[in-house]
């Protein structure tokens, strides 16, 4: 058993306050950046390939963006609508935090179909390199919910069960690390199986990762509480689970379209 004491400020200067889970999404965004760009240089390089790989950079731009406001417009619609109704303006107060994962993932594949629209790229050889790229930044987002003590899962007596000060004294599920692990690097493996096997389709990775991801947060959230202003939805369906349901339905939907079947 293990007591949470861990602080969400890594530096506190007074006029500027770092903290973990501002550095996970720079790190994620980071090193999703350098991965990506190298994997399109190394897997995709053929003759008949033409690909200005600058652009790349220039998707960071709407990835960062979409991210943010997909991330934010979800959680005001799926966690919290009846406060923002009431109190509009805390919509813009990100820094207090509320961030939906399905959310941004809406934002990111909208940003990234704007993007390819644009500049005339094939959606999903973009959505495949950002799916390609996702559990790092899902790993690192699911480390710094746990520094935040945030997120936490259900009470428990296993012995690797940690108590949140922050909640209560109760033993609980360390379900953000269940997620890091789930999301983040067996999603990661997968990712990396199915994008180097021989005779790579276009837009699978897109649909492994829908899929995929959400069969994880599915199981993950059999040990994670459900967020205290909704609840459960029914039953013992959160609001997360429901929405993975229809990540996996869209995820095989997109499946047997790319596969004729």
């Amino acid at each position: 058993m293990y007591t949470h004491n861990l602080d969400p400020v890594l530096f506190d200067f007074g006029f500027l306050v770092i903290r973990w889970y501002s550095l996970a999404y720079i790190f994620g965004i980071l090193i999703g950046w350098w991965l990506g760009k190298k994997i399109i240089l190394e897997r995709f390089q053929a003759p008949n390939f033409n690909f200005d790989i600058k652009e790349f950079d220039n998707l960071i731009t709407y990835i960062i963006i979409s991210m943010l406001l997909g991330g934010r417009i979800g959680y005001v619609l799926f966690y919290n609508f009846g406060y923002y109704v009431l109190n509009p303006f805390d919509i813009l107060k990100i820094w207090e935090g509320g961030m939906s994962f399905h959310g941004a993932l809406i934002g990111i594949i909208l940003g990234t179909y704007w993007f390819s629209i644009k500049k005339n790229i094939a959606t999903f050889f973009l959505l495949d390199i950002v799916s390609f790229v996702a559990p790092i930044g899902i790993f690192f987002g699911r480390i710094a919910n746990f520094i935040n003590g945030e997120l936490a899962g259900k009470t428990t007596d296993v012995f690797w069960g940690v108590i949140f000060p922050n909640i209560d004294n109760n033993i609980r599920h360390p379900s953000q690390l269940y997620e890091a692990f789930f999301e983040g690097i067996v999603l990661f493996i997968i990712m990396n199986i199915v994008l180097f096997r021989k005779n790579y389709k276009t837009g699978t990775c897109s649909y492994m990762f829908l899929i995929f991801y959400g069969i994880f947060r599915i199981f993950s959230e059999f040990f994670r509480e459900p967020d205290s202003q909704v609840g459960f939805i029914f039953g013992h369906i959160s609001m997360g689970m429901l929405l993975s349901i229809f990540m996996i339905f869209a995820g095989t939907i997109l499946y047997l379209k790319k596969n004729d079947l």
